[in-house]
């Protein structure tokens, strides 16, 4: 039973009154007293209907078509989520002063909220959340119909979809269902709750139900749930799909609405869904005994309040699920937990005859499962709409509850009083230590030991008998004049000869500042201020009262700043005795959102407690993580992200986390092992299809493979030519025209057979082929030797370069050789002819266990990929500088993930990855800012054509740069991106272009790292080796010659 159904009850509404008069109070921001009882008694306890009341009453009249907002019913929930609605024929005003129409609306609102649970059993808190399941199944739906569905789609590819060895599986976001995602998995990893799930049967008399709609839904949900916890369990799938559940939970309700879920909602009235279905179960296996529900024992505590209610005291014992905790105006957990266990006039519990309000909560029985929502959502009054608080909040990975303990509530609070009493004599010092720190009368303060300091300084300095101004004009020239603003004491020393010349001339202007700007300062002259007139003895006096003084005040302050941090310590250290730290929980999951109020992204960080790390489930990612990482984008006052909810276990109850026992055998169970044999049934099917999958694939890849190399045999077949192609002749040699890499290296190789020649002009073909590789190898060694500038890559001018930098075999090099002077282009004349076919012999001689052909072709394959890359490069570098971003940016994109691809096998594969990284993360920068002013400008036309470029080139490529955690440029990149666009969130607008807005968002805001599909690669031009090393060398000293923005 959840906190608000236990308080509802007869009798339970003014027991628990104090709680939702607080709760209303933190909403609306309306302190009187009265009219919040008003508002919760006419509203008849329902916390909706009264927040609706107060905040239509106080907030401004919004727009006709702006959405309305409402409060859940969740005790302590002060979450908002926008609910677009229509315009409604039966709408009563309750803007004016008619009381009758007020009432008419409540009663109206309960009649129809009664009428609606008497007709299907559920409560308008279900409906809500139907309206954002149906949402959510919509958003998938409508997925499908996109124009653009490489954004979205899976991969074609099912290897990219399958799991490696042991990682955990992820669950796919199938339309604005991150929310489902982070709390099912941060779930999933209890293990304690898995098997609760897993184990789960239905009642026997199942084929009796539903006997209410209750049964209906709960039943075959957890069917559901069940087969998705088996999937995760023992799937060879990275990911898996959870519709169907998602399906059942929307089915469940009926209506038209469609938002994004709160997860706080769907936490809350998931653990009710599952504590009914237990409960169904534990019903039928009662013996006479009041029914056990696990979903209870492991998820509900119990506290006392005690406390004193206009003089009258009063002391309940309640039951609750999810505790609520605000995070407004607190710098840690333990603050939060302090201000939500006591509310009011504590005083007043301790004293007799008091008429002031109070309450202390008082944990009696704590969860083996303790979980807290932060209050990150506040209602703005002035807007009408709600707002994150971005504020940070920090929170321990070790949580000692004993403190928060009935047991411990006489220690308790004298050491509340202890510190209450320590912080009053903090805060005593604090203002005396800033006295010292800022002292001065004016609006510039500083500290007191500086100005002693500089006092003594002024009176140390050596003494001038004449006024500075008096030395100053004293250097100037004869003819020089003064300005206007002169004292009327310096004209008259000055003499006549100020007036010499008007001073309204321009000319003579100019002449007056030369004294100012072209005298030298005399020697004798002190650099700084000094006393005019000064005595020994009167400079003895002063340094020595400076100096006492000084020395005091330093001491003073040490003093003061010393006494400070021992106050500090004290009260850090007040709860770590002993007695103090018999309740450890530890942090198990930590479930973040990223975005604005009404619009956002979820995920979860869970710890790993078999390999004691964190881990971050993202949707279908599943990463490693760190607890550093988990600070930066839980605690808040970072970016737009922040933890909304925390999940804390009892760390003494080991059964929560510890592995099932094969009974027997005392081995412990994993994977499919754990599963009932009816769901390894199941999972095992789901695998065969998936590996039928991959079967299909590696058929259709094999197909295309034979007929690749049955059409590759085609130009192969005998016939007379006479210069045969060696069958293993690299592309890049095999050119239909043979104009480009062939003629260039038909060059070099008739260089080097000249020069052999003229070495040995008297041997024979064989021997002068043999000097000639030796020196065309020995002018290429030299070229993989040499450190060249940024603009000169020998790699591109010759393979072998290459080859030699990244220590390829010498028979690579070799071969390589060997068909370079094999060519049937050195046919030209008779010396170069004989030259060709001993290398053609040669190669004909060469056995298969002497050179690995496949080797071989890896290496000129990684060299054909290296080209590519360079042109993929060089093209989106130069459209870069024609600032054709659209068009740079599909190059770049290649450049960089093919780059990538070469240096994972060594470090001269392929070029500077932080270059490419540069600019592709600019070029993005760039069109994120045009997208944005297209936004803004409003033009439907201009609006759609900038969410165009959004959706089609800047929400794909996000992946790119949030996939290396470690590129710290990258992740700022895209924060500020998304932060362009959550700005706008807060701003008035159009309702089409807040709808579009709306709609956009959760797109961009998905932190998924899943690489998605790209289009085609751009097809690039064809260059010969001269072209290419020629226009690569012309755009990269241009980068030189322009500043790197940051690079």
């Amino acid at each position: 039973m959840t906190v608000e159904q236990n308080v509802l009850q007869p009798g339970g509404a003014a027991k628990h009154q104090q709680t939702f008069l607080n709760q209303l109070r933190e909403i609306t921001g309306i302190n009187d007293i009265q009219v919040l009882q008003q508002a919760l008694k006419d509203s008849n306890g329902n916390l909706e209907l009264a927040v609706a009341f107060l905040t239509a009453k106080n907030a401004k009249v919004p727009q006709l078509e702006e959405a309305t907002y409402y409060q859940t019913a969740l005790p302590g929930n002060d979450r908002y989520i926008s609910v677009g609605s229509q315009a409604d024929t039966n709408v009563i005003d309750l803007t004016g002063d008619d009381k009758d129409d007020l009432q008419r609306a409540i009663a109206l609102s309960l009649e129809e909220s009664n009428r609606a649970f008497r007709e299907t059993g559920i409560t308008d808190e279900e409906q809500a959340i139907s309206r954002v399941l149906e949402a959510s199944i919509a958003e998938n739906k409508a997925s499908l119909k996109r124009t653009h569905p490489e954004v979205w789609s899976d991969s074609p590819n099912p290897y990219d979809r399958k799991r490696q060895d042991n990682c955990p599986v992820g669950l796919k976001n199938v339309g604005n269902t991150c929310w489902f995602s982070a709390v099912i998995q941060s779930l999933f990893n209890l293990l304690e709750f898995r098997r609760l799930v897993l184990n789960f049967n239905p009642p026997a008399n199942a084929q009796d139900l539903p006997r209410n709609q209750k049964e209906h839904r709960n039943l075959p949900f957890m069917r559901e749930l069940r087969y998705l916890f088996a999937l995760l369990v023992g799937s060879k799938r990275k990911y898996v799909d959870p519709s169907r559940a998602v399906e059942i939970l929307k089915d469940a309700f009926k209506s038209n609405d469609s938002q994004q879920q709160d997860v706080s909602e769907f936490t809350h009235k998931l653990l009710d869904w599952l504590e009914d279905a237990f409960q169904i179960k534990a019903e039928e296996e009662r013996d006479g005994e009041k029914p056990k529900n696990p979903m209870v024992e492991l998820f509900y505590g119990r506290f006392l309040a005690v406390g004193v209610l206009e003089g009258k005291k009063f002391e309940n014992t309640e039951m609750f699920g999810q505790y609520p905790l605000q995070v407004n105006g607190f710098k840690d957990l333990h603050e939060c937990l302090e201000a939500a266990m006591i509310e009011g006039e504590i005083e007043s519990l301790h004293s007799e005859n008091s008429a002031k309000s109070g309450q202390e909560h008082w944990f009696t029985e704590l969860p083996p499962v303790l979980t807290f929502e932060l209050s990150r959502f506040e209602f703005n009054q002035a807007l009408g709409r709600p707002e994150k608080i971005h504020n940070k909040l920090e929170f321990p990975p070790i949580l000692y509850l004993d403190r928060y303990m009935h047991k411990n509530r006489e220690i308790t609070r004298i050491k509340r009083d202890e510190i209450k009493r320590l912080k009053e004599y903090l805060t005593v010092l604090q203002q005396r230590l800033e006295r010292y720190l800022s002292y001065g009368s004016g609006p510039k303060r500083f500290p007191l030991v500086d100005v002693l300091q500089y006092a003594l300084e002024f009176a140390s300095s050596k003494p001038v008998c004449t006024s500075p101004v008096d030395d100053l004009g004293a250097s100037a020239p004869a003819s020089g004049t003064l300005p206007a603003q002169t004292s009327p004491s310096t004209i008259e020393q000055q003499g006549p000869s100020s007036s010499d010349v008007p001073s309204t001339s321009p000319v003579q202007r100019s002449v007056i500042h030369k004294p100012f700007t072209q005298s030298r300062i005399p020697p004798d002259l002190p650099m700084h201020p000094a006393p005019r007139h000064i005595t020994e003895e009167e400079l003895s006096v002063l340094e020595g009262c400076l100096h006492r003084w000084r020395t005091e005040v330093e001491n003073d302050t040490r003093d003061l700043q010393e006494s400070i941090s021992r106050i500090h310590r004290t009260i850090e250290l007040m709860y770590s005795d002993k007695t103090m730290v018999q309740v450890p929980y530890r942090l198990h999951a930590v479930l973040v959102h990223e975005g604005q109020a009404n619009a956002g992204h979820y995920w979860a960080y869970i710890y790993d407690h078999n390999q004691n790390r964190w881990m971050k489930y993202n949707d279908i990612s599943v990463t490693k993580s760190t607890w550093e990482e988990l600070e930066r984008d839980s605690f808040g006052g970072y970016r737009n992200a922040s933890a909304y909810c925390l999940m804390y276990i009892n760390d003494k109850e080991q059964y929560l986390i510890q592995e099932e026992f094969n009974k027997e055998t005392g081995q412990i169970l994993v994977g499919m092992d754990t599963l009932p044999s009816d769901l390894r049934d199941y999972v095992k099917e789901d695998n065969k299809r998936f590996e039928k999958e991959l079967e299909e694939w590696d058929a259709e890849l094999a197909q295309k493979a034979q007929q690749e190399k049955l059409l590759s045999q085609i130009p192969r077949a005998p016939a007379p030519s006479p210069a045969p192609v060696q069958a293993g002749e690299p592309e890049y040699l095999e050119q239909p025209s043979r104009t480009d890499l062939s003629k260039h290296l038909k060059e070099d190789s008739v260089q080097a057979i000249n020069k052999a020649l003229a070495e040995q002009e008297d041997r024979g073909p064989e021997a002068i082929m043999d000097t000639a590789i030796k020196l065309e190898y020995t002018r290429l060694l030299k070229l993989a030797q040499e450190d060249p500038p940024p603009e000169c890559d020998y790699r591109l001018r010759h393979a072998i370069v290459y080859f030699i930098q990244n220590q390829a075999p010498k028979k690579i090099i070799e071969r390589t050789l060997l068909e370079q002077f094999g060519d049937h282009n050195l046919s030209f004349d008779e010396r170069c002819r004989n030259i060709m076919k001993v290398a053609q012999a040669k190669l004909e001689m060469i056995k298969p266990d002497e050179v690995n052909m496949e080797e071989y072709e890896k290496w000129h394959q990684d060299y054909r990929n290296f080209r590519e890359t360079t042109m993929f490069l060089m093209v989106g570098l130069e459209f870069f500088q024609k600032k054709s971003y659209m068009e740079a940016l599909l190059y770049l994109i290649y450049a960089y993930q093919n780059n990538k691809e070469l240096l994972s096998k060594g470090p001269y594969r392929g070029h500077d990855e932080e270059l490419i990284s540069h600019y592709r993360r600019e070029c993005l920068l760039k069109l994120n800012e045009h997208a944005a002013a297209l936004f803004e400008s409003g033009d439907d036309q201009e609006v759609n054509n900038g969410l165009i470029i959004m959706n089609e080139l800047i929400v794909p490529c996000l992946p790119l740069l949030l996939v290396d955690e470690m590129e710290e440029k990258d992740i700022v990149a895209v924060e500020d991106m998304r932060n362009r666009w959550c700005s706008y969130l807060g701003q008035e607008m159009e309702p089409n272009l807040q709808e579009k807005l709306t709609d956009f968002l959760p797109k961009l805001l998905d932190c998924s790292t899943e690489i998605k599909g790209f289009n085609d690669p751009p097809k690039l031009p064809s260059y010969s080796t001269h072209e290419l090393c020629e226009r690569y060398a012309r755009i990269m000293l241009s980068l030189s010659r322009t500043p790197a923005d940051g690079r």
